[in-house]
């Protein structure tokens, strides 16, 4: 989890001592199990996994920087979004005017950063 606060990603666990104040809440149905519990601080922004990982086995989130090989990609670096369950690389495929499924193109692409302390990577390409 992003912490605004922090300017860090914090772990919510039993074990960390960085978990700081928050709010409880659970989500019945979602995000991979029945109830599942988050906490979470004001500022703090929950990203998803998307339950892939690229082609060096670094994990997928959302709002992770990836750079693609894909020919049809435009741009070539760009992030990842969540929308409707399903994770897109934000952007265009050239060769169909489709979004980007991230698991269409899981082996063209890899992780080079996030947009919290990465953002400067996309500042050219937006």
């Amino acid at each position: 989890m992003w912490s605004k606060t922090l300017g860090k990603y914090r772990q919510l666990d039993e074990t960390s001592n960085d978990q700081g104040l928050g709010m409880l809440f659970e989500v019945k149905d979602g995000i991979g199990s029945n109830v599942t519990s988050i906490c979470y601080s004001i500022g703090d922004v929950v990203e998803q996994f998307t339950g892939l990982t690229d082609v060096y086995g670094e994990e997928i989130y959302e709002g992770d920087i990836i750079k693609s090989s894909y020919k049809y990609a435009q741009p070539k670096v760009s992030q990842i979004i969540i929308e409707n369950g399903n994770s897109y690389i934000l952007g265009e495929d050239l060769a169909t005017g489709n979004e980007m499924l991230v698991s269409d193109h899981i082996s063209e692409i890899k992780v080079i950063g996030n947009i919290h302390t990465n953002p400067e990577l996309l500042e050219d390409k937006r």
